[in-house]
């Protein structure tokens, strides 16, 4: 009888196992390599990515996440090499110069990632967050009349949040001291000032005041050393005076001064402010000044401030307290950035009450009212001046004026 050769059928599960796995569609595999990427598992995306690119080379949009995640691994010349590629294949691809710009940014390329984000604005005029990233660009090149302008039209668009105020509050040219922030690309400052002050009787008085001044991202610090020529004496005194960021939109003013010898300037003096952007250009600060003359002085001040284009406006109310006395003073300042930097500036005070301008932390003389005005210009990108005339009169004394003169040089 003949041997059936006829194999028994193969159970389902065997031939199951028998058929080779289905190749997943692009789209399937790319959302795959998105969720990695966007899960915290950069590698695994990567290599979903090789892989995606060795069946569809020069894909842009796989171009586009593998740029990402080199970025976001700090890989920039690999996710520069992947978004060029893709820009030179789609160059109306917006998101592709979005993230080619945060490349350039995050590898401190400003100047390329303004040339990006430009690109990505043409495409999105309407994008609030392209003029925000362009603006901090912008920002650090140093070029922050530009840099204000993207964020005016941010805000236009709907920016807001703490985040944008806090941008907004850093572009803004810190008036009321010009020492806490230097421009972009310098890390040193010093300045020569002297000043002369004609009180009417007996001999013209004389002030002078050498500064350095170093700048690191979380502020800056200064040496400072004075001379005093008042009522026919000399005197010396040097201090250090600080500038330091603090949270979201603050930052303090810290500084203490020595005078050994103390014929003019007190044994010791201190002074600490603390400033707060409250957003849409307005600022506040308190401060207390301490005075060690033979009877000590306190200084307390509160202010508030408005910055509107290039301008900024400060009302600055002080009762200075000491033993059995009691004064009160109020300075309004009015400073025209008009060449729309935080470096050239015109600017005009008045004060009145029993406190000129204690801020030097000189002492300062009681008097009933005065004024100032000022001229700073920086006639080179290194060299700038400062040029001020003052009067102040008080009652049953002679009328006061003086002028200023300063030179600032900064590498």
């Amino acid at each position: 009888m003949p041997v059936a050769t006829q194999l028994p059928p193969s159970s389902p599960a065997v031939s199951a196992l028998a058929q080779p796995a289905a190749t997943p569609s692009f789209d399937d595999a790319y959302a795959r390599a998105r969720a990695l990427a966007n899960d915290g598992q950069p590698e695994l995306a990567l290599a979903a990515y090789d892989a995606l690119l060795a069946r569809w080379p020069g894909n842009v949009d796989v171009l586009l996440g593998r740029g990402i995640v080199h970025a976001r691994l700090e890989r920039f010349q690999e996710a520069e090499r992947d978004l060029r590629a893709a820009a030179a294949a789609a160059p109306t691809y917006a998101d592709v110069w979005s993230a080619l710009g945060n490349t350039y940014a995050w590898s401190d390329r400003p100047e390329q990632a303004v040339d990006a984000y430009t690109r990505l604005i043409a495409l999105q005029p309407d994008d609030a967050a392209a003029y925000v990233a362009r603006g901090r660009a912008l920002r650090a090149l140093g070029r922050n009349p530009e840099a204000r302008a993207d964020l005016d039209q941010a805000r236009a668009l709907g920016a807001s949040g703490d985040a944008f105020d806090a941008l907004v509050a850093a572009l803004q040219p810190r008036a009321g001291n010009p020492d806490a922030t230097i421009a972009a690309g310098y890390t040193w400052a010093a300045s020569l000032s002297s000043s002369w002050t004609d009180i009417g009787t007996g001999p013209r008085w004389n002030d002078q005041t050498a500064s350095i001044r170093h700048y690191t991202k979380g502020g800056s610090l200064a040496f400072e050393t004075l001379r005093a020529h008042r009522f026919g004496l000399h005197d010396y005194a040097w201090a250090l005076d600080g500038y330091a960021n603090l949270w979201s939109g603050a930052y303090a003013n810290l500084r203490y001064q020595r005078g050994a010898a103390a014929r003019l300037f007190p044994a010791n003096a201190g002074r600490a402010e603390l400033y707060q952007s409250l957003g849409n250009g307005w600022e506040s600060s308190v401060s207390d000044d301490v005075l060690g003359f033979a009877s000590r002085v306190n200084i307390y001040g509160v202010s508030i401030a408005k910055y509107t284009g290039d301008w900024y406006v400060q009302l600055r109310h002080q009762n200075i307290v000491s033993a059995g006395s009691h004064g009160t003073g109020e300075r309004l300042l009015a400073r025209w950035y008009y060449a729309g930097d935080a470096d050239t500036y015109a600017e005009v005070t008045v004060n009145s009450g029993r406190s000129d301008d204690p801020l030097s932390l000189v002492g300062g003389q009681s008097r009933s009212g005065g004024g100032s005005a000022t001229w700073v210009r920086y006639w080179t990108p290194q060299w700038g001046t400062r040029v001020g005339a003052s009067f102040a009169r008080a009652r049953g004394a002679d009328n006061q004026r003086g002028v200023t003169f300063s030179l600032y040089c900064r590498w």
